[in-house]
């Protein structure tokens, strides 16, 4: 398991208070490639001690809940709507509560990412991610931290079209690279919320 950090100096006041799962809802979608950043989410909430509770505000567009466990609380949203759509769910949110973009960490899949591999950035271009670019859209900046983890595309000569690769499960069993990804991303996510963003990158990067 690896870790690229590519532009990687965060802004040094910023704190994290806001974690973005990306992700279709619906059950069909649950364990589905395209939903790595719900799949991180739901590791998030279900591993927090005290365990993770819905904030009592709720955005229109999206699941809210209020992580304690950290050193830094923050908050974990999965956006109700469809990926093509994510910056409405996440717009109400840094509008309600105040946040600047920087105070935000959104978790992806990537594509041009091996299976496996994540990439913690701290500002960027959509890079062709739909979700990405419509909370790029909807906030008018690129300049708020993001996480990718890899799903790799289909090998060559296997003609499955990208959209079904997307859409293919890959977490069906707790051993899968998979899964292991998910865990490594989830730790990644405690550790920008624990410190200093570039010494997270440098412990994530360990082994």
């Amino acid at each position: 398991m690896s870790v690229d950090c590519g532009d990687c100096l965060m802004d040094s006041t910023a704190q994290l208070k806001l974690v973005v799962g990306l992700g279709n809802p619906g059950a069909r979608y649950s364990l589905t490639r395209h939903n790595a950043g719900w799949q991180v989410i739901d590791l998030l909430i279900r591993h927090a001690s005290p365990e993770a509770a819905k904030t009592l505000w709720q955005p229109p567009n999206g699941e809210l809940y209020w992580l304690t466990a950290s050193p830094s609380p923050c908050l974990l949203l999965k956006p109700l709507t469809y990926m093509n759509l994510s910056g409405e769910a996440v717009a109400p949110i840094i509008r309600h509560f105040q946040l600047s973009p920087k105070e935000m960490l959104v978790v992806s899949d990537d594509l041009d990412l091996p299976e496996g591999r994540l990439r913690l950035k701290a500002r960027g271009s959509c890079g062709g991610h739909r979700g990405l670019a419509s909370i790029i859209q909807n906030l008018q900046t690129e300049d708020f931290p993001r996480l990718r983890v890899g799903i790799g595309r289909p090998q060559p000569g296997s003609e499955v079209p990208v959209i079904d690769w997307v859409l293919s499960n890959w977490v069906s069993a707790e051993d899968t690279p998979a899964s292991e990804a998910l865990r490594k991303a989830a730790e990644i996510v405690r550790l920008v919320a624990s410190g200093p963003f570039e010494t997270a990158v440098r412990t994530a990067s360990q082994g």
